[in-house]
């Protein structure tokens, strides 16, 4: 079976923590104990329902103010496919979250409320799914019993979502109407919507086609170790390990090792489970070369004829995650792109994006907590790198403050 990664996204009280429930209470993903403590809860609640989103908002604030805070992952399997949840906040303040959630993300749900339909905030993560290259987008119109399940007013924002997502890079869109309080349409399609001719959420998610959504064509293999085991058994054994980023690899194959620019070929592919006949993404294996050739870690394998660009000077799209200093031209930070470290320095602030307008601040000095900008950064070693749009590993990065340790900020590299 295949895994399908999703994220979670859409204003405050929209039901994301709801539906989550619900579709892990539909498959069956639960445990009896998990299941009592929180019909208790509720009970204990005054609520006259067993409310579901407690199953992922597990901090004693999210419960008690009633809001998602921190990303919450969770786990289920159908017969068809393994699923991992990112439950992300709905909040302003809490966007460095959804970025966190959304990064690794094959597919984002955003949640409107039928009622309210289209707000800031789902234009907000809509355009942050867009810039985080998630391929595939399905808007969910939650609520619709609070409608009288109106075909109307399920059109009328399905047409708008529609018209704003064109302006964005959205490769593939799909509306849904649920009710996640009571599950209709979530794991089975439901009486209620007899006008809706679409799949149930559950159908779709383990029917989208994500295969094709990984990048075969470029390979790319930052090497994490260099695995010498010096044991008698194997005393010449010399393998680079590390998690394949994109494209294909088989034994037989020549290669280039970066920045050395010297080439070889792949003799073995082996894993923990014994060699294989080729490596794809995401598998994490170990590779041996016919040529002893100096590699170490932050190395990367490629092709001859297909090589990321190597550069100092790198632009990027930068979310600010620290809280307590801003982003300001001339700070200097350690930069972790792939399993390479190196140094940088911001030398231009390009403009700060106003993500629910779209609009560039061309004036601004610096970014604060959850603010996107356009960033020109001055790397001390040259960075083995990819645009963003076409590999999110090879094209990511996070920003280091070297006296704190802290994450401060998550780039994506841009075309120049």
């Amino acid at each position: 079976m295949d895994l399908l990664r999703f994220a979670t996204a859409g204003s405050v009280d929209d039901g994301k923590s709801t539906l989550i429930g619900r579709l892990l209470y539909d498959t069956k993903s639960l445990f009896a104990d998990q299941l009592a403590a929180v019909e208790a809860v509720s009970a204990a609640r005054g609520d006259d329902y067993t409310n579901l989103a407690l199953l992922t908002d597990g901090l004693r604030a999210e419960r008690e103010q009633g809001i998602t805070i921190d990303v919450a992952y969770r786990y289920f399997a159908t017969p068809r496919r393994k699923f991992i949840i990112a439950d992300t906040p709905g909040h302003i303040q809490y966007t460095r979250n959804m970025v966190t959630g959304a990064s690794t993300a094959d597919l984002a749900l955003v949640l409107v409320d039928a009622r309210k339909g289209l707000v800031e905030q789902s234009r907000r993560h809509a355009f942050l799914c867009s810039l985080l290259r998630v391929p595939h987008l399905v808007l969910c119109v939650n609520k619709m019993d609070l409608v009288d399940w109106s075909q109307e007013v399920f059109e009328e924002i399905a047409a708008e979502f529609t018209a704003f997502a064109a302006k964005l890079d959205v490769p593939d869109l799909t509306v849904i109407p649920v009710s996640a309080l009571h599950g209709d349409n979530i794991a089975r399609r439901s009486a209620n919507l007899p006008w809706y001719e679409g799949p149930s959420l559950l159908h779709h998610l383990e029917h989208v086609h994500i295969a094709s959504d990984r990048n075969l064509v470029d390979v790319r293999f930052p090497v994490q170790y260099v695995i010498r085991p010096q044991s008698t058994a194997h005393p010449d054994y010399r393998g680079y390990a590390g998690q394949v980023a994109s494209g294909v690899l088989k034994p037989g194959d020549e290669v280039m090792v970066l920045p050395s620019g010297f080439t070889s070929t792949i003799t073995h592919i082996d894993t923990a489970d014994g060699p294989v006949a080729q490596a794809y993404p995401p598998m994490s294996v170990t590779i041996r070369l016919a040529d002893e050739i100096d590699i170490a870690r932050g190395d990367l394998i490629c092709r001859p004829h297909n090589a990321p660009a190597t550069a100092q000077d790198i632009d990027a799209m930068l979310c600010w995650m620290d809280e307590t200093r801003p982003l300001r031209t001339g700070g200097r930070y350690a930069i972790k792109h792939t399993t390479r470290t190196a140094r940088a320095v911001v030398r231009q602030l390009h403009y700060r994006l106003d993500v629910n307008s779209l609009h560039r601040d061309e004036g601004s000095d610096g970014l604060t907590l959850n603010e996107i900008g356009r960033v020109r950064l001055r790397t001390t070693q040259p960075l083995l790198a990819d645009a963003y749009r076409r590999n999110r590993t090879t094209g990511g990065f996070i920003l280091i403050d070297e006296s704190t340790h802290r994450t401060v900020a998550a780039g994506m590299i841009v075309d120049g």
